[in-house]
C-alpha cells in the first residue's frame, strides 16, 4: 500500500505465457504475459494493472517473459542481419583501424590522453611530461604508444579499460583523479552497467595498485592539498549519492569518516575539488533548488561550512577564486563566483569572500553578457582561472562561450565555428593555466578541438577526429524553427546529404528528448551518414522541457505543463510535413520515424499514443512508460528526486497530468506503427520491468495486428546501451536496420 493509494490482487488465475515456437527463419508467435490483474485506486480513479507482478525482477515467470521476447526480437529481425552486417561495417569503416588518440590536455605539468588502442573496444589513459612530445604533436604507432626521443621518457600508462572490462565485457571509468602531489591515481569502476562503482587507488610510478579498494561507491571526488585524503560518495539502497566520506590514505576504507549526510531524499550529492585545488566542494541538488558546503583542502578534517541555506526554488553553485596575494593553498582566502537564479530565472553572476559566503555579503559581478544586463541568455556555469572567468551561456536557443576578466569586463564571445553546430569547455583542469581545450562539432563535422587562448579570446585547432572514408562536404545541416500550436518557434535542427531534397519527398528520422533542461546539442556520430547515405533526412526537434532556450524553455515542458513536450513534437513532424498552417512540406509525411531514449522514450510513447497515424514507425529506447505506477513507488532509484520533473501523483491535480499521459495507461486506439522497444536488465535508471509492462500491455490491446519488438539485454550493459566503442556501434546499426527497412529503404548507399 502507498499513501492514498489501494492495491488489490483480484485473482491468481493467469493467462499462462504463450510458447514461442520455431528459432531461424520459422514463424514465431509473439510472446503473452500472463495476467495478474491487480486495482489501483486512487483520487477516484480505478486502474487495473495486469502486470504489476513484473516488479519481481527475480520472478521465474519473468525472467522466462524476457527470455521470450528477446528469442522473438532476434527472430523477427533476422530478416534484417545482412543489412545491419552493412551498416555496422560502414560504420567500422569510419573508424581508424589504428590506434588512436584523444586530445590532450595539461595539468601541473603533466599532459593527459586517452588512448583506443587498434582494434580494442575500450580507452587507456596515459601521462607524460607536459614538455614531452604527446599524442597532438605526434600521432600513435600501429602498436603501441608514442615513440620516445632519446632524451624523452615512455608514457605512462595509468589505467587501461580493456583489462578492466575483460571479465563482463562492460566497463564505465566516470573518476580518474591524478593527487596534487601526482604520485597517486584515484579512479572508479562500474563492470556491470548498474552504476555501483568501486574507487580504487593507484601508485602511478610503479603502477601498483594499492589494497585500499572502498566498495560501492558513487562518481565524484577530490583530492585534500597534502595528497592524504580522499572525499568520495556514497550511495544509498536506491543509488542516490547521499554520503560524503573521507578516505585517509595507507588506512583500511573501515576507518573512512562521514563527512556529511544529506536526509533529503529529494537531494543528491556532489562532491570535487575546487580548480584552484584549495576548496572541497559538496553540492546538494534537487532538480530546482541547492546548497553548498564547503572545506578547506588544507585542513581535510574541518567541518563542511554551509554557504547559504536551501531556498526552495533557488539554486546556486560555486567554484573559487584563489587570493593572488595570498600562498599556495591558502584556504579561507578569496572569493566565490556564484552563478544563481536567485532574482534572476535565466541566472546571473555572483561574487562574495570565502570567509563570509552568505547571500547578505553577494554582490553582482556587473557582465554584459549575461543577466541581468539581457534576459535572453541564459548562463549554465563559470569556470574560473588566475585572471580569468569562462562562461558558458545559451542565447537564441544556441551554445556560445565568453571569457571576462575577474570583474566581469572585458567580455570575448567565442560562438560555434560550425553551422548548426556545439561548442564545449572540454578540459579546463589548471587553474593557472592561459588556455583550454574547447570541443566543436556538428551532426555532419567530426569533432575538432582547439586551445582556447583565455587572454586573446584566440582559438587554435590542435586536432581533428579521424573519420577515414568519410568526406562533409557530401552533407548539409540547417537549423530551422517550426511554429507550434501556441504559436512559439520550436529550433529544429536537420542533417542531410547534399542530393537528398528538401521538398517533401524524402524519409524523415525525428529524434527528440524534451527532459530536466538537458539540450540536444549536435553531436556527430560515425553511424549516421549510412542513414543520410540512404536518403534520410535527420531532424532533431528542441522541444520545451529541454534547456534549449533557457531556464524558461524547460519550466514550459516540466511538471503539470509536460504535455507540451508530446505536442511540441507531433507538431514539429506536422511542420516537417508540411501538415501545418503556413509549412511547407520538407520530409515525406509519410515516411518519419521517430525515436528518443529515457525520457526521450517516455516522448516516443507518449506520440505513439497520442498521434499513432503520424508515424511509419517509433523507436522507444529504455522508456520510462509506466509513470503513475513508478512515481508512486519510492522504492525505485530516482522515484522521489524526480517528483521535481514529472511531479507526485499522491497530489490529485499532478495525479491527473501523469495519468493523462503515462503511455502505460494510454495505449493507442486502432492502427498503430511498428514499434521497437529497449530495455536491460541492469539499468538502474528505467527499470526493466516498466518497458516489458508496456509491451505486455500493448499486445493486450493490440486489435489491428500492429508489430511491437523488444530488444532487452539480458546481460551486462547500462542505460545507453553497451560500452566498447565497436560493441555499440553494432547496437546502433541494428536500430538503423529497423528504420531503414520501416522506410522501405533497406537497400545500399547513394554511391
Amino acid at each position: 500500500m502507498r499513501a492514498g493509494a489501494t492495491i488489490t490482487n483480484l485473482n491468481d488465475d493467469s493467462e499462462a505465457m504463450a510458447s514461442v515456437h520455431g528459432s531461424g527463419g520459422v514463424k514465431m508467435q509473439a510472446p503473452r504475459a500472463q495476467r495478474i490483474p491487480s486495482v489501483r485506486e486512487l483520487h477516484g480513479q480505478r486502474d487495473v494493472d495486469d502486470y504489476a507482478w513484473m516488479r519481481d525482477h527475480d520472478s521465474a515467470a519473468f525472467l522466462a517473459y524476457l527470455g521470450a521476447e528477446r528469442a522473438y526480437y532476434d527472430a523477427q529481425t533476422a530478416h534484417l542481419a545482412e543489412l545491419t552486417d552493412s551498416l555496422f561495417g560502414e560504420a567500422v569503416a569510419r573508424t581508424p583501424r589504428s590506434a588512436e588518440d584523444s586530445v590532450s590536455w595539461t595539468r601541473r605539468g603533466y599532459r593527459y590522453w586517452y588512448r583506443t588502442p587498434q582494434e580494442a573496444e575500450n580507452r587507456q589513459l596515459f601521462r607524460a611530461p607536459a614538455g614531452q612530445a604527446g599524442p597532438t604533436e605526434a600521432g600513435p604507432t600501429e602498436t603501441g604508444p608514442t615513440e620516445a626521443g632519446p632524451t624523452e621518457a615512455a608514457p605512462t600508462l595509468l589505467l587501461d579499460e580493456n583489462v578492466l572490462a575483460a571479465a563482463t565485457g562492460y566497463v564505465d571509468v566516470p573518476v580518474a583523479e591524478p593527487s596534487p602531489d601526482d604520485r597517486l591515481l584515484a579512479w572508479s569502476v562500474d563492470t556491470s552497467g548498474a552504476e555501483i562503482y568501486q574507487l580504487r587507488f593507484t601508485e602511478i610510478e610503479t603502477a601498483r595498485e594499492l589494497p585500499e579498494v572502498i566498495e560501492r561507491t558513487y562518481p565524484g571526488g577530490g583530492w585534500s592539498s597534502d595528497s592524504a585524503h580522499f572525499f568520495y560518495l556514497v550511495p544509498d539502497e536506491l543509488n542516490r549519492p547521499y554520503q560524503v566520506w573521507r578516505h585517509a590514505m595507507g588506512t583500511p576504507a573501515s576507518a573512512d569518516e562521514l563527512v556529511y549526510e544529506e536526509t533529503d531524499e529529494r537531494f543528491g550529492l556532489t562532491v570535487t575539488a575546487s580548480r584552484s585545488g584549495e576548496l572541497i566542494v559538496i553540492t546538494a541538488e534537487s532538480r530546482d533548488t541547492t546548497d553548498v558546503r564547503l572545506i578547506p583542502a588544507s585542513r581535510p578534517r574541518s567541518p563542511a561550512a554551509l554557504v547559504e541555506p536551501r531556498r526552495r526554488g533557488v539554486e546556486y553553485r560555486v567554484d573559487h577564486a584563489a587570493d593572488p596575494a595570498g600562498g599556495a593553498n591558502d584556504s579561507g582566502a578569496g572569493d566565490l563566483l556564484i552563478v544563481t537564479d536567485d532574482g534572476a530565472p535565466e541566472f546571473t553572476l555572483m561574487r562574495a569572500p570565502v570567509d563570509a559566503p552568505g547571500r547578505a555579503n553577494w554582490t553582482a559581478v556587473p557582465c554584459p553578457a549575461i543577466a541581468p544586463a539581457r534576459t535572453d541568455t541564459r548562463l549554465i556555469g563559470c569556470d574560473v582561472f588566475a585572471g580569468h572567468l569562462l562562461l558558458t551561456l545559451r542565447r537564441d536557443g544556441a551554445p556560445l562561450l565568453a571569457i571576462t576578466d575577474p570583474g566581469g569586463g572585458a567580455v570575448r564571445e567565442i560562438r560555434p565555428a560550425l553551422t548548426a553546430g556545439a561548442i564545449s569547455v572540454q578540459h579546463a583542469t589548471d587553474y593557472r593555466a592561459g588556455s583550454v581545450i574547447i570541443a566543436e562539432e556538428s551532426l555532419i563535422e567530426p569533432p575538432r578541438w582547439s586551445e582556447l587562448d583565455l587572454a586573446t579570446g584566440g582559438r587554435q585547432e590542435v586536432k581533428r577526429a579521424e573519420v577515414p572514408g568519410f568526406d562533409a562536404t557530401l552533407y548539409r545541416t540547417t537549423q530551422i524553427d517550426a511554429r507550434a500550436g501556441d504559436g512559439a518557434s520550436v529550433p529544429v535542427t536537420l542533417a542531410y546529404r547534399f542530393d537528398t531534397p528538401l521538398d517533401g519527398t524524402a524519409a524523415c528520422l525525428l529524434y527528440g528528448y524534451g527532459a530536466y533542461e538537458a539540450c540536444l546539442d549536435a553531436e556527430f556520430d560515425r553511424g549516421l551518414p549510412s542513414l543520410l547515405d540512404r536518403g534520410v533526412v535527420y531532424a532533431v526537434a528542441h522541444v520545451r522541457g529541454g534547456g534549449e532556450r533557457g531556464r524558461h524553455w524547460w519550466q514550459q515542458g516540466r511538471l503539470r505543463a509536460k504535455p507540451r513536450t508530446f505536442s511540441d513534437f507531433i507538431e514539429v513532424a506536422d511542420w516537417l510535413a508540411g501538415d501545418a498552417p503556413g509549412a511547407t512540406p520538407l520530409v515525406d509525411g509519410r515516411r518519419i520515424v521517430s525515436r528518443g531514449l529515457s525520457a526521450g522514450g517516455l516522448l516516443q510513447g507518449a506520440i505513439y499514443s497520442r498521434a499513432p497515424g503520424r508515424w511509419r514507425a517509433v523507436v522507444a529506447e529504455v522508456p520510462f512508460v509506466d509513470c503513475v505506477t513508478t512515481m508512486l513507488d519510492p522504492s525505485i532509484p530516482l522515484t522521489i528526486t524526480e517528483w521535481d520533473e514529472w511531479g507526485d501523483p499522491r497530489d490529485a491535480a499532478d495525479f491527473d497530468c501523469l495519468r493523462s499521459y503515462s503511455p502505460y495507461d494510454n495505449p493507442p486506439a486502432g492502427a498503430r506503427p511498428d514499434l521497437l522497444v529497449t530495455g536491460a536488465v541492469h539499468d538502474p535508471r528505467v527499470l526493466v520491468h516498466e518497458p516489458a509492462k508496456w509491451v505486455a500491455r500493448l499486445r493486450e490491446t493490440d486489435t489491428a495486428g500492429g508489430r511491437v519488438l523488444f530488444r532487452v539485454e539480458l546481460g551486462v550493459g547500462a542505460h545507453t546501451g553497451p560500452s566498447g566503442r565497436f560493441a555499440h556501434l553494432r547496437y546502433e546499426a541494428e536500430v538503423q536496420a529497423f528504420i531503414l527497412a520501416a522506410l522501405g529503404l533497406a537497400g545500399g548507399p547513394a554511391s
